[in-house]
Order: structure tokens, then C-alpha cells, then sequence
């Protein structure tokens, strides 16, 4: 029985991810359950045994990419939590892989249906802000707190200091890829990490000593 539970599990997580890959590529409106059938490999009649409609596996196939996406930055900010002699190179690196997980496809695609969909769907921008951005600001805030306290940044709000951190990133892609409708190169990516972290850090870097 444990074993056809398991089953049960893993043909839904299958038909949730199908389902995203459908709604990015085809749009909420042109998708159908019968897309979504054929993208999973099951009958539409298997996705209707787990599904009641399209709205609720739309809903549950973007909190589920949400989620994903919260798992892949948190491994970035995770890069801070021992950075070793050099914060600098630390701190380009997490960003560096922040943005390249804000700029992939499946990001972009999060981001756009979430704005295509806000009317038909009120509550999706407080779900995906809160399963996403909700819980990335935090953990940046936990690790630069934790630099603070080990004086390799000066003492601050560690919430204002990572929401500006975050905004330094986002900003700048933003602009770059026309809201997420056109690729940004690794180049462009790698620079705006590095134009990002120089700019905390003069915010945020302890002070020299003064010269004797």
C-alpha cells in the first residue's frame, strides 16, 4: 500500500511539472488539460483523478516552481555561510548564481505568468511572493547578520541591508531583460553581480582604520 501511495505522489509531482512546462510555454488561456496529459505521459483522465480543474493545477504547478526556485537560491546564499578571507569574492559568487537562477527559463516563466495571471488569479502574487521572496529575503538577512556579528561587515539592519542587496540584483536584470522577455548573456549577468556587490560593500564594508 505504501508503495501505491509513493506512486500516487510521484504521478502528481510528474503532472505539476508537466503542467508548468505547458502553462510557461503555451500560456494559461491556450493551455489544456489534455496538453498537459500529453506533456506528463498520462491519460487526461489520470491528470482529472488528481486535478479537479485547470485552475487548481495551475495554482499548484506555480507554488510547486516557486518552491523550486526558493531551493536553488537558498543553495546560492548558502555560499555565504563561510566565506572565507576574501567576503568579496564570496559575495560575486552568490550573486553570480542568484542571477543566473533569476534570468533561467523556468524564473522568467514563473515571473511572467504571475503577471499575466493577477487578475484571473488575485491571490497569486501574494503566493508566489510569499513561498519565494518572502523566505529568499530572510536567509539572505541570517547570513549577512551572521558577517556582521563577525565584523566583516559594519553593524546594520540586516533586513534593509538585504533588501537593498536584492534590489541591487534584480533591478539591473529587470531593466536588461525587458522584464524577462529577452536572454541575458553570463557576461552581462557576471557584471551586474559584481556592480552589485561593489556597491554594498562601500555601503556596508567595516571602516578602515584611521592612518596614524
Amino acid at each position: 500500500m505504501a508503495g501505491a501511495g509513493r506512486g500516487r505522489v510521484d504521478k502528481r509531482r510528474a503532472i505539476v511539472e508537466a503542467a508548468f512546462e505547458v502553462f510557461a510555454r503555451r500560456g494559461y488561456e491556450l493551455a489544456s488539460m489534455q496538453d498537459v496529459a500529453e506533456q506528463a505521459g498520462v491519460s487526461k483522465q489520470t491528470v482529472y483523478n488528481h486535478f479537479q480543474d485547470k485552475p487548481e493545477v495551475f495554482a499548484e504547478a506555480m507554488a510547486v516552481t516557486a518552491d523550486a526556485v526558493l531551493a536553488a537560491n537558498l543553495e546560492a546564499v548558502e555560499l555565504l555561510r563561510n566565506p572565507g578571507a576574501d567576503l568579496r569574492a564570496a559575495l560575486n559568487e552568490a550573486a553570480f548564481a542568484m542571477l543566473r537562477i533569476c534570468c533561467d527559463p523556468r524564473s522568467t516563466a514563473l515571473r511572467s505568468l504571475t503577471y499575466a495571471q493577477r487578475a484571473r488569479f488575485p491571490e497569486l502574487v501574494d503566493v508566489i511572493q510569499n513561498r519565494l521572496a518572502g523566505r529568499l529575503g530572510p536567509a539572505v538577512a541570517d547570513r549577512l547578520a551572521r558577517l556582521a556579528l563577525s565584523g566583516d561587515l559594519r553593524p546594520c539592519d540586516p533586513e534593509q541591508a538585504a533588501e537593498q542587496l536584492l534590489a541591487l540584483l534584480t533591478a539591473p536584470v529587470e531593466a536588461r531583460s525587458r522584464m524577462g522577455t529577452r536572454p541575458v548573456p553570463d557576461p552581462d549577468i557576471k557584471s551586474i553581480a559584481e556592480a552589485a556587490t561593489d556597491t554594498f560593500l562601500r555601503a556596508y564594508a567595516p571602516s578602515a582604520p584611521a592612518s596614524v
